[in-house]
């Protein structure tokens, strides 16, 4: 199992929404198949693992291990436990079930009618940890929530400025630069708030790191952004959240929400009916304290560098404890979770 969800976190940011999913095929204590899910709408773990072996006649003595559930249903490929039957597996280890309604305990089933043993709950712990914003998207009907941001010794996020002219406050080591480039490769949107937007014009992009950019999600309340801005350049997917009539355009759809009432599970509605199962949220300060305000997080991440400035924008206050700890080049690295 432990080699499944190796095999499966090479799809990190490829197949979302889909969960990532490695499969391995044991035959007299050896390893003879194995397979992940690589790409969004290709074929999953089960059949990539299946049709790597060598001898078919193997399949009828071997077992699959797979770290979720196999599918049940068709969606953009066929079922995989109709394969699995086919293909004579008689045994199948599975670390925990898929929450998604269209499989949840129906491709179990499936095995063990077809008279498959089959096994459930090895290393699930792990097989959830996973996959964590996959089972948040289907249990919780919300994306994954992910907050992040930089901050100084004494607690601020930036200096005061007043328009795109000023530069940001260089918080970030090269090394922490990376890590939040890995993180927003490994998550399936990115949020910031208006007034993040008007002051650093960011691309929000994945530059340094591989993986697919995030789509890019903006709040946009009164329709202050400029048209020339990076945001809205047609590069990349991004939604912009407002209360203004706008039209849409390549790659750019703005919505509609209602901002005074529930405003945040608003924009996680709308963003979760768009199939997004993740969300990382990078600022600015009032929109972080907002989400742990409305306790509408999942996890935090905070990077403390070792500078003073004496005075500037507040860091949001987040009296919890962290998980663990890390430093990078003297900046320390928090992280807090729910789960």
């Amino acid at each position: 199992m432990a080699r499944c969800l190796q095999l499966a976190e090479y799809a990190v940011s490829y197949v979302a929404p889909n969960p990532m999913v490695g499969a391995v095929l044991v035959h007299d204590d050896k390893i003879i198949g194995e397979g992940y899910h690589r790409l969004y709408g290709k074929p999953h773990a089960e059949p990539n693992a299946i049709h790597s072996v060598k001898d078919r006649q193997w399949l009828k003595e071997c077992t699959l291990y797979v770290n979720l559930e196999p599918c049940s249903h068709h969606g953009k490929t066929p079922p995989c436990a109709n394969l699995i039957v086919t293909s004579g597996i008689p045994r199948v280890v599975i670390g925990t079930l898929d929450p998604n309604p269209k499989v949840a305990g129906r491709g179990v089933k499936i095995l063990q009618e077809a008279g498959i043993e089959v096994v459930v709950g090895v290393m699930e712990d792990e097989c959830r940890e996973l996959n964590k914003r996959f089972f948040i998207y289907h249990e919780q009907k919300r994306p994954y929530v992910m907050l992040k941001w930089a901050q100084t010794h004494d607690g601020f996020m930036d200096k005061i400025r007043h328009d795109v002219s000023e530069l940001p406050l260089a918080i970030s080591n090269s090394i922490t630069r990376q890590l939040t480039h890995k993180m927003r490769a490994e998550n399936q949107s990115i949020l910031v708030s208006t007034n993040t937007v008007l002051l650093d014009n960011p691309s929000l992009t994945v530059r340094n790191w591989s993986g697919r950019s995030p789509v890019r999600l903006a709040l946009d309340r009164q329709g202050r952004i400029p048209s020339d801005y990076h945001l809205v350049d047609n590069s990349t997917p991004t939604i912009i959240f407002t209360e203004q009539e706008r039209v849409n355009t390549p790659n750019v759809e703005y919505v509609k929400v209602n901002f005074e009432k529930d405003g945040l599970k608003n924009v996680l509605y709308e963003i979760y009916r768009r199939q997004i199962h993740s969300v990382l949220v990078e600022g600015g300060a009032k929109l972080l304290t907002s989400f742990i305000e409305a306790d509408l997080w999942d996890e935090a991440n905070i990077e403390i560098a070792p500078m003073s400035i004496g005075e500037g924008v507040q860091a949001p206050i987040f009296s919890y404890q962290p998980v663990s700890r890390k430093s990078f080049e003297g900046h320390e690295w928090l992280f807090y979770s729910k789960l």
